[in-house]
Order: C-alpha cells, then structure tokens, then sequence
C-alpha cells in the first residue's frame, strides 16, 4: 500500500503512520483481526480491535480505490486526452466522489443535448464565449449558422448547452456545491401521489407527510424511515438549497475573478450557469448528498446493530447443566424437549396445557416424568405465543428443589429450525423440536447457538435491511468473530459452526477440526491441530490462542496464553523454581514476576501483562453468569397495563431513539432516549438482555404502543 494511503489512514484514525504500516502489513501476511489486536500489540503499538478492524475496512477500500484509478486512466488515455497534470490528480485522490468528478467530463455517455451541440460545430463558439472573448455575442454567433443551426438564437443555445455541461462537470463547481448542500441543504418529504392513492399503506409514514429538517442535523433513523418510505413509493423525497447563493458560487468559479464587459455576454453566461444548476448540478448533487447522508446513516445504524448484537452474543451462559427446554403454543401444542449438559438431544414429546386441547393433567404428568427421569436441572421457555401462559403453567408445578426456570428470547429460533445447519444437526426432526432444541440451548451457552443464526433474524438491528448490506456484512461478520475470539472455544467440544469463527479456521478447516476429533478422540495438545488435514503453520499460529483444550497436560492450553510463548512463562516458572503447572492460577506468585526483566526482542510490557493476567486467571469467561427473571404476574395483556405502574423487564433492542422492553405480554414497551440513563460518552447506559425496572408513562392499547421510562425514583 502506498505513502498516500498510509497517511490518509493515519490521520483519518488519529494513529502514528508506523502503526497503520505495521497493520497493514500484518493484514497482508493473512493475520486477522483478533490475532493482531491480541498477540502483536508491540508491532502495532497497542491497536485495538476496532482500530485494526477500521485500518482493514480502508485497506479493501484503497484497493478497490486503485483498480478503478487503473480503469479510469486506461479510459482517459485511450482517449487520447491523459495529461501529466491529470494523471497526477488522479493518481493523488483518496476519496472515490472526487475521484469520479475528474473522471465525468472524460465519462462515456449517452447523447446529450451538448454532444449534439459539438456535433454541429458550436464547441468553438462555446469556447469563445467561456473565454470572454465575444463582446458581440450576436454577431460571432451568426457565423455558425449552417445547415443543423438555423439561426442565431439556435447558435447561441446550442453553445450554452455545451457550457452547460462543462460547469456541471467541473469538479470545482461540484464540491463547493455539494459542500453548501451538506451544510445548508433542507430535507423535504411529503406524502407522494400514490401515497395518498393508498392510505392504509402509507399510515406508517404519516409522520412524514410534511417534514422539513436540516439535512446536516437530521437523525439517522428518521433518514432512513424517510427513504424507507420514498423507497415504497409513499413519499417523495427532495432537498432544498439556497439556489441563488449556489448560483453565485458557481458563477464566481465560471468567471475566477474575471470580469464581463458585454451585458449580452454577460446575460448569456448568466443563463447557462442557471441552466446547468437547474437541469443538470441540483439533480445530480441531490441524489450525491442523500446517498452520502444515507452511507453516514447506515454506519450509524450498522454501528448500533454491532453493538448490540456483541451484547446479546455476549449474554451470561448458565453453562453445562440439563435442560428441559419448551417451545410455546396453543393449537398445536408446546413441544417439549429434554438436553444432557452438553446441549445433545435425548428426547422430545408435545403437552397440550392450553386451550383449544386442554389437557393439563397429561401435560403435567409428562413434564415431572421428564424432570425425573432426564435428571433436570432447569426449564428454559421460549418468550413467544403462550410463553407467559406456559410459563405459569410450569411455576405451578410441585417441581424438584433446585430446579429454575428461565424465559428465553424467540428471536431467530424458527429461522435455525428451518435452516441447513438445522437440517445437518436433526435430520430425522421436524421444525419444532429443532426449535426448541435452540432454545435450550441457547440457555446453555448464547454465543455457541446464536453464531448459527443470521445475525439479522436476531432482532436487534436498526433498518439492518435498509443499510449498505456489504458494510453490515462486514460489521456483523467482525463482531461475531470478535465475541468469538475473546470467549475462546473448547476444542474438544465445539461445533463445526463456532469453530469456523475462530482466528484463521473457517468454514473448511472447522469441518476438517470435527472430521479428525470424531475419527481420532478429543485433542490433547494444541500441536495436535498441526495433524489436522490442511491445517498448516499460519493456520495454526491465528487460531492456536483463542483454543481451549481444558484436560491438556499442558495447563498453558486452557489458557489464552500463545503457544509461541510457552518457553517464555517456562522460563519465568524456572527462574522462580516452581513448574509451570504451580504457576497457573497462583495470583500471589505471578505477583512477584519481575515483567521488566523478560522484555526483548519481539516481546515487550503490553504482552507480557497480557501473559500475567491469563496466568492468573486462565481460561476466565469474561461473560458472567446467567441470572433467573420473573415478569409481573398482574400482565396477561395491554389491558392490564397501567399508567404510574412499576415493572420488570428485560430489554430486547437498543435504537438511535429509545430501547425496547419486554415487560412479558405480547407488546414490548419503548424506553425514549430521553427517559433512560446515558453515559459520559451520551450512549445508553443499558445493554440488550440486561433486567430493568421501568415505570409505565403511557399506554395507546388501540396502536399497541407502551411508553416506558428507566428515569423513576420509587
């Protein structure tokens, strides 16, 4: 990668030049995010993830950036007209817009008004004109009149359109006026024809209807609730400007400080510059300006999205204990599935508790029979239709000591239990018990069931089907390996579907991973993944840290401890004459290491600390431990919700304009950014899956709508 970009990067990220160099370089020796941002804290000078993750979003940019440099200056030249001075702005841009504005007057286009123009020989005369150099514009126009030019007025309009598209096509003109429209630009939408042709669909919009805001202020997801309705032909969608002060800009750039003598000149290039504004500039700067502020909405809400899906992917595992797990219904029934610790099926059967069926008596004699015989630890309920009913059911049961009960989130389970993965685990079950299964397991350990999911069936997005799909793509794909990668993943016991998330494995080698574990027995060693097929040294250097293999002789491989650092903490465990296996997990003897005395070479204070602290610790979940919640038992539905009254809930989805509360009927509350806490940072204090106590400010049981507030005194 080049000085320019280096720089650019540098300064875009407010980091040293040699820090974006250096993570580049590694990017292209086929480290990857997690393994950088972990093990070569000293070749990058302590980038964190997001730092890495923003250098190798710039670095495909750059690239990408460089192809279309090649294609642009391969057009230009063959076209005869590549200078040295054009070659080298074009060779010197780092932004794609501008990029393209050097490249539009040289663009292949269909025929215009202006082609047309050349065609009859009015270029000349245009030339003129921009020159200054007709005080009688009249009487140099009559000597292009030919056959194609009738008149003088036909001379002189042709050559205007020609001066037309020359101004809309300079890239001056086009970033001055694109600036004054980011600053100054007002977003206008209205309800549109065929918006008012069809009411009922475009009810949704009808705050928009007649909405004006400056397009500089606007929030990201009223932008994108705007285009979402332009999109869908319920609105129409535009952006005013201040045209006479645009006018003047433009015709300050036409002129460069020059000064027009002839009033008939001067009318002439005055109507050509508000031509070109009119017809050509305005149109084409309003869709640039909209697609800008719609990209700076969608890495705003694809932002949120992230954040939110590492909080739920992230959510506090109950661990390995034996579920009972229950996908809800009423006509067809609960169905009913029974997990060993590990998260494997033995056995699934459906209840009938609720009408129409109604046969509680059998659903609770089956339920305590599988309690019994599966030796159940807990029951997880699936949050959705005839959970709360279900659930209820289920606390009044005379259940063994010791067992809890947990509601468990919905969201995404029947898009698992239709999917392939679904298919390959449970071929021989239908839908519903892999739906359950999901739910139990999801109890179990979120991060390993939901990685199987499409992060956008989640729920916990923003307009996730609005927004740039390649940027979101890029953002969920690097949350979910970096929630992945700070757990780390037991290699004995991880499915084929987490394994291809950790650093350097991916889909093919994960498969490979499983295939030797079932021919060969559990992984005793890290080095025993050297044996794996198509696993080879770079592999095993990215993935090796983040494994687990917790009964290895070696203690170092429960541990996120590189194994390119063992002789190093083999040496410490020597140096204080004890073995290595007495130095895990022994804080007061990690304490009297002297750090300093092990700095050299590759291996400096940011990893050794990192070695300390897993020493002390190693293998620590840094997830916390799962909690039991119980919704009010005054809510069966929005009729029962109250004005003033105080409730538990959990929160399902954070937004740009509130968070979203399950207070356990069928309508989540909405939780207004005004009404919840922030931090220092004016970000929400609250996180997805989080248990809150929110106060019922206001109920629209018409619209199904619940305003809630996280800002009470009790």
């Amino acid at each position: 990668m080049t000085d320019l970009y280096i720089k650019h990067i540098s300064s875009l990220l407010g980091i040293n030049q040699w820090q974006a160099l250096h993570c580049v370089e590694l990017l292209e020796e086929g480290a990857t995010i997690p393994f950088i941002s972990r093990y070569r804290k000293e070749r990058t000078g302590g980038l964190d993830e997001v730092q890495v993750g923003q250098i190798k979003h710039y670095y495909q940019y750059f690239k990408d950036l460089d192809s279309r440099k090649a294609a642009i200056l391969a057009s230009i030249q063959q076209q005869g007209a590549l200078t040295d001075a054009l070659r080298a702005a074009i060779e010197a841009e780092t932004d794609s817009t501008a990029l393209e504005d050097l490249y539009l007057p040289y663009r292949p286009k269909r025929r215009t008004r202006a082609s047309v123009a050349r065609e009859r020989g009015l270029e000349p005369l245009a030339d003129a004109f921009l020159a200054l150099k007709a005080d009688r514009p009249w009487d140099l126009a009559r000597r292009y009149i030919n056959a194609d030019v009738p008149d003088v007025d036909a001379a002189i309009a042709g050559a205007c359109d020609i001066i037309a598209e020359q101004i809309s096509e300079n890239s001056k003109v086009r970033s001055v006026l694109r600036s004054s429209y980011i600053k100054w630009g007002i977003v206008v939408s209205r309800q549109s024809r065929e918006g008012a042709q069809n009411a009922e669909a475009s009810d949704n919009y009808r705050s928009w209807f007649d909405h004006r805001e400056p397009l500089s202020r606007i929030a990201p997801h009223r932008l994108l609730a705007i285009l979402r309705g332009a999109g869908e032909g319920m609105l129409s969608v535009k952006v005013e400007a201040d045209d006479q002060r645009n006018l003047d800009r433009i015709l300050n750039i036409v002129l460069d400080g020059r000064r027009v003598t002839s009033r008939d000149l001067n009318d002439i290039i005055v109507g050509a510059v508000t031509d070109s504004h009119k017809r050509l500039l305005h149109p084409s700067i309003e869709n640039e300006v909209l697609k800008i502020a719609k990209e700076k909405a969608d890495i705003s809400s694809i932002k949120l999205f992230g954040e939110n899906l590492r909080q739920l992917l992230l959510a506090a595992p109950l661990g390995q204990k034996r579920v009972l797990a229950i996908d809800p219904g009423f006509r067809t029934g609960c169905k009913v599935v029974c997990l060993d610790a590990q998260g494997n099926l033995l056995h699934n059967d459906t209840i009938y508790p609720h009408p129409p069926v109604n046969e509680r008596i059998s659903a609770m004699r089956k339920i305590m029979e599988m309690v019994d015989k599966y030796a159940v630890e807990v029951i997880a309920i699936g949050n959705g239709t005839a959970g709360r009913e279900t659930e209820s059911f289920i606390n009044k049961l005379a259940l063994p000591e010791g067992v809890r009960i947990y509601s468990v989130s919905e969201d995404g389970a029947s898009v698992y239990s239709a999917s392939e993965i679904a298919r390959q685990e449970f071929p021989d079950y239908d839908v519903t018990v892999r739906g359950a299964v999901s739910i139990g397991r999801r109890l179990q350990d979120p991060l390993s069931e939901l990685v199987k999911i499409d992060p956008k069936s989640i729920g916990v997005g923003q307009y996730q089907h609005d927004v740039d799909q390649g940027l979101l793509k890029e953002e969920l794909d690097n949350t979910v390996v970096s929630c992945v990668n700070s757990v780390g993943v037991n290699l004995n016991t991880a499915s084929q579907y987490l394994l291809q998330y950790v650093s350097g494995i991916g889909p093919a080698l994960a498969t490979g991973i499983v295939e030797y574990r079932t021919a060969n027995g559990d992984f005793t060693s890290r080095s025993d993944l050297l044996r794996v097929k198509r696993l080879g040294a770079k592999a095993y250097e990215q993935c090796a840290g983040f494994l687990r293999i917790p009964k290895s002789a070696n203690p170092l491989d429960n541990s996120a401890v590189h194994p390119e650092r063992y002789a190093l903490v083999e040496k410490m465990a020597s140096d204080m004459g004890v073995s290595v296996s007495d130095l895990v997990g022994n804080e007061a003897m990690c304490a009297r290491i002297d750090l300093e005395s092990y700095v050299g070479g590759e291996v400096g204070l940011p990893t050794l600390q990192d070695i300390i602290a897993e020493l002390r610790k190693p293998g620590r979940d840094p997830r916390g431990e799962a909690s039991e919640f119980a919704f009010s038992e005054e809510l069966h539905t929005i009729d029962d919700v109250r004005v003033g009254m105080i409730l538990p809930g959990i929160v399902t989805n954070i937004t740009d304009f509130g968070a979203f509360v399950d207070i356990g009927i069928k309508q989540s509350g909405l939780v207004h950014v005004s009404r919840m806490p922030h931090d220092g940072r004016g970000r929400a204090a609250i996180k997805i899956q989080q248990q809150v106590e929110v106060k019922v400010v206001s109920v629209d049981a018409g619209r199904g709508r619940i305003g809630l507030s996280l800002n009470f005194v009790q």
